[in-house]
C-alpha cells in the first residue's frame, strides 16, 4: 500500500513526471543548519539514485555550517543554482535553521515555489516556510517543542500534531528531527516507486515510513519522562564540555555522520570535532565535501576519539548510554522525536 504522500503526487503529477531525473535542492545556511535535517534527506535520496540531489548554500563563498559546528562545501549557492537551473528545482528541502527569517532565503524560496517547486520542510524548517508566507492558509507540522509558539505566531496556518508529515498542495512539512527519514523515504517512493523506497528502507533498517506519529510521547510529563528531561539541565550544570574527535575519512556515510555529530552534541557534554588525515575536504559516500576541524596527530587534535561510526541511531544512542547514562540517551531520543529507543 502506497503512502499518502506518494498517492498525492501520483494524483497531481508531481516532479517525477515533469522531468526524467528531478532536481532536488537541499538548502543550508552558513550560520547554523540542523545537521540531521540536512544530511538524512541527502543520504536517503542519494541512495535511491533517482534524482539529481544538490547541496545549496544560502550565501556565496561560505560553507554550510551545521548546528554541531560541522562544515560542508555546497554544490552551489542560490545565485549559481538559479543560473544553472533557471526553471528552478523540482523539490527544495528546507532544514531547521537558526536564521529562520533571513530575507534572502525567504525570497529564494518564494521564487522557487513560483517556478513550480515542491517545498519540503524538515522539523522547524517549517518556521522558515512560515516566515516566507508559503504556509499561509495551509496545514503543516514541525517539532513538538515549538507547537505553542507556532500556533501563536502563525495563526494563519493550521498546525497539526500527531503526524509525521503533512502534504498540502506543493508544500510538505514534517515533524521533529527523526521525521527526516520517513518523509525522505516517502519522497523516494514518489519519485522512483514503492520497490525502490522499500529497498532503501531495508538498507537503513526501516519498516514503516507512513505518516503515523504520536507527538505527545516526547514532551516532558509528570510521572512519565520528567526524570529523563531533567538531564537536559544536569548534563549542562554539573559536567564540563569535553572535545571529542569524530573520525572523518573519504567515503564516510552522511547519515551516520549526522547521527553521531548531532546526538553527541546534544549530550551537552561533548564538543564534536571532525578529525581527518589531512586538512583537505573529505568526500562523503555520495560526494559531499566535509571540512575537517582538526588533523589527526596534530597538537590541536582532541585526545579522546569516538570509535568507528555506527550505522543507526539506535547504535549511537547505545554508545551514549554506555558513556553518559541511559537517561541522557533517552532524552536525546525524545529530542529527536524517536520512539524506537526505549526508556529504562
Amino acid at each position: 500500500m502506497r503512502t499518502f504522500l506518494a498517492l498525492f503526487f501520483l494524483l497531481i503529477a508531481g516532479a517525477a513526471g515533469a522531468t526524467e531525473r528531478p532536481v532536488i535542492a537541499i538548502l543550508g545556511d552558513s550560520v547554523s543548519t540542523e545537521i540531521t535535517d540536512f544530511m538524512l534527506p541527502y543520504g536517503v535520496l542519494q541512495r535511491a539514485g533517482a534524482a539529481h540531489v544538490l547541496a545549496v548554500a544560502v550565501e556565496a563563498e561560505a560553507p554550510i555550517t551545521m548546528n554541531t559546528g560541522l562544515r560542508v562545501l555546497p554544490d552551489f549557492d542560490t545565485q549559481t543554482f538559479d543560473q544553472r537551473f533557471p526553471k528552478g528545482a523540482d523539490y527544495v528541502i528546507v532544514p531547521a535553521m537558526r536564521r529562520s527569517a533571513h530575507a534572502p532565503v525567504l525570497a529564494w524560496l518564494r521564487a522557487q515555489a513560483d517556478k513550480g517547486a515542491t517545498v519540503v520542510s524538515i522539523c522547524d524548517g517549517a518556521l522558515v516556510l512560515a516566515n516566507s508566507g508559503l504556509l499561509k492558509g495551509r496545514r503543516a507540522t514541525a517539532h513538538w517543542a515549538t507547537h505553542g509558539m507556532r500556533v501563536e505566531k502563525y495563526p494563519d496556518t493550521q498546525w497539526l500534531s500527531n503526524i509525521r508529515y503533512v502534504v498540502d498542495g506543493k508544500v510538505i512539512s514534517s515533524a521533529g528531527i527523526s521525521a527526516a527519514l520517513p518523509v525522505s523515504l516517502a519522497l523516494v517512493e514518489t519519485i522512483a516507486g514503492r520497490d525502490k523506497a522499500a529497498a532503501v528502507a531495508a538498507e537503513l533498517g526501516v519498516r514503516d515510513w507512513s505518516e503515523r506519529h504520536d507527538s505527545g510521547a516526547y514532551a516532558p510529563q509528570f510521572g512519565r519522562n520528567l526524570n529523563v528531561w531533567i538531564t537536559h539541565y544536569t548534563d549542562q550544570w554539573f559536567h564540563a564540555v569535553q572535545p571529542v574527535g569524530l573520525p572523518l575519512a573519504a567515503g564516510i556515510d552522511e547519515i551516520s555522520l549526522a547521527y553521531v555529530s548531532d546526538a553527541y552534541t546534544r549530550t551537552h557534554r561533548s564538543r564534536v570535532l571532525a578529525v581527518a588525515p589531512s586538512d583537505a575536504p573529505q568526500a562523503s559516500r555520495f560526494g559531499l565535501k566535509v571540512l575537517p576541524d582538526r588533523v589527526a596527530g596534530s597538537s590541536a587534535a582532541p585526545a579522546a576519539m569516538l570509535p568507528a561510526l555506527p550505522g543507526t541511531l539506535d547504535q549511537v544512542l547505545a554508545q551514549i548510554a554506555g558513556t553518559f547514562g541511559e537517561r541522557t540517551a533517552h532524552r536525546i531520543a525524545l529530542e529527536f522525536e524517536y520512539a524506537a529507543y526505549p526508556a529504562k
